[in-house]
């Protein structure tokens, strides 16, 4: 792993940052890091505000979509709303649903199976509305390639209103109206948000036309941090204000769904790596293994003790998702070997009897051994399906792009993307998609790299400097929680290897006239490193809660 201390900013800016706040250069030095410069994008950042949020119109085909609903509404007509199996999807169907039902509209939430129907607006979906008599359908978190099916929707005497966040092709579907911040045409002064924060601005359009202020739509501002989190959207501009509003949620009251999903938890505050470590993969564990109406049922749970019981059914699945990919994911280690693709610059495996629920997972999984743009196929019917993951810097979906020929459609976004090919494609695929790496991936790339904020005395770690830097949280992609590095720092001979498997690093830090505590996941096989010398250290700081009592923990990224 390579260790990239970021560019230092400007010590001027820094000096005049810390003199104007009352704060130490440290922290200072951070925050210019951030682009934060002057006391009125302080305030911005340490205090979201509602007015930081844009007017919902701004964004092409509001008006549209909102003189719909109300159409809608009027008329007393059966919705379908339609989303994606994973949690930015079923998150968007719970949150408009429950919007629409507190209406007094009659609501068919739909999400496809993933292995009967795939990915995004299906025909199946289509021919259920039909049947239900539906006039109005709307798209979450998919739609916007969907060209020919929802041509067929019209056909059928339904109008769609699309809500998706995804690249738009070259043809923009046909529909009602397409909310998509990433469509060319639209001038809206943000496009990185999620499916569920679209959806979101859709609420708050309609609420709008009925006087109602954004800040009586913060109870589903919890679904949208999820879905954010998990989307590993960045959490900078509107989707921080979004996620800052949202974990207030969490922390005070959460849907009975989500609750359900923390379960019993030591600690008291909730931060964005719980939505991503915990309740995301349960959520998605829905969609990959049963079905995701398993999850928008959880989300729209009215009862802990009804959420309670479908978490526990969820738990299971997530169980049995985690069981599966450990063992495709060896399945494919031992393909990559036998295909001798160690020396290539990506990693393309296929199996016909892998679960299509989890491939997604094993190419993140392989990219940790083998760090190269990785894309996992699966059979689905008479084609073959995929998942593709990247590397940090590579832009995936460019590389995709240049195999469309080879593609019967694709999607996503830069560093996660799926895919659908003829099983006669394979071949070509693989060459075409090895070449097109080959040609665009850059030498920084190959490598892990460690990116290092700042270097730092570690007797800077006080309890002062974590409640700073704490409140710069919600942490996330552009705003990452900061990396730190301490050098020839000395353990007070107390490293020890911990965990079932003896695979984690637990040590003490002597720091000036104390000690701080650390612990390093994964880090067993620096324990000589520690024990026998001074050590130079890459970690973020934390709290730890033992006991009743909260302490500071270093996080340990890297040790040499």
């Amino acid at each position: 792993m390579r260790w990239l201390v970021k560019p230092k900013p400007d010590l001027d800016a820094v000096q005049a940052l810390a003199k104007e706040l009352n704060i130490s250069e440290v922290v200072a030095y951070l925050l210019v890091q951030r682009g934060i410069t002057n006391f009125d994008t302080a305030k911005q950042f340490f205090r979201p505000d509602w007015h930081h949020l844009h007017d919902p119109f701004l964004m092409k085909d509001m008006d549209v979509a909102v003189d719909r609903l109300q159409q809608a509404i009027d008329k007393n007509e059966i919705i379908m709303v339609f989303g994606d199996y994973d949690v930015d999807g079923t998150s968007a169907v719970a949150m408009l649903a429950h919007y629409l039902q507190r209406k007094k509209l009659e609501v068919i939430s739909y999400i496809p199976d993933r292995y009967a129907e795939g990915y995004g607006l299906s025909q199946q979906g289509i021919d259920k509305a039909v049947s239900e008599r539906v006039k109005l359908l709307f798209t979450l978190d998919c739609g916007i390639k969907s060209v020919d099916l929802i041509a067929y929707a019209n056909q059928k005497g339904i109008d769609v209103i699309v809500c998706d966040h995804h690249n738009p092709g070259e043809q923009l579907p046909d529909a009602h109206a397409v909310l998509d911040p990433k469509r060319s045409d639209c001038n809206y002064p943000f496009d990185e948000l999620c499916g569920c924060g679209v959806v979101f601005k859709l609420i708050q359009a309609h609420a709008s036309t009925l006087g109602i202020e954004v800040q009586e739509l913060q109870p589903y501002l919890d679904l949208v941090a999820t879905a954010s989190a998990a989307d590993i959207v960045s959490i900078i501009g509107e989707n921080r204000t979004l996620t800052y509003f949202g974990m207030q949620v969490y922390q005070q009251s959460p849907r009975p769904g989500l609750m359900a999903l923390l379960g019993d938890r030591k600690q008291s505050a909730i931060s964005l790596t719980d939505l991503v470590f915990r309740v995301a993969p349960r959520i998605n564990a829905a969609g990959r293994m049963k079905h995701g109406t398993y999850a928008v049922d959880l989300l729209l749970s009215e009862s802990i003790e009804e959420a309670t019981n479908r978490a526990k059914e969820i738990e299971g699945f997530n169980e049995n998702r985690k069981a599966l990919d450990r063992e495709i994911t060896q399945q494919a280690l031992v393909q990559i070997e036998e295909s001798e693709q160690t020396n290539n610059a990506s990693t393309v495996v296929y199996d016909p009897n892998w679960h299509k629920g989890v491939i997604g997972i094993v190419a993140s999984r392989l990219i940790e051994t083998h760090y190269k743009p990785t894309v996992v196929f699966s059979s689905s019917g008479d084609v073959l399906t995929a998942s593709a993951r990247s590397v940090r810097g590579f832009d995936l979906y460019a590389a995709l792009s240049e195999c469309q020929d080879y593609m019967i459609q694709f999607g996503g976004h830069k560093y996660a993307a799926g895919l659908t090919i003829r099983p006669e494609q394979y071949v070509g695929f693989c060459k075409r998609f090895e070449k097109v790496v080959s040609k665009l991936i850059q030498p920084e790339q190959k490598e892990r790299t460690l990116l290092i904020d700042m270097e730092i005395p570690i007797t800077k770690i006080t309890p002062k400097f974590f409640r700073i830097l704490n409140q710069m949280a919600p942490f996330g992609p552009g705003n990452m929680r900061p990396v730190l590095l301490s050098k020839r720092v000395k353990d007070r001979g107390y490293a020890k290897l911990v965990g079932s498997d003896k695979t984690h690093l637990k040590c003490s830090f002597v720091a000036g006239n104390q000690s701080i505590n650390a612990i390093g996941f994964d880090l067993g096989n620096a324990l000589e490193v520690i024990q026998s010398s001074e050590s130079d250290i890459a970690y973020v700081v934390d709290e730890n809660e033992w006991n009743g009592e909260t302490s500071l923990q270093l996080i340990l990224k890297a040790i040499k």
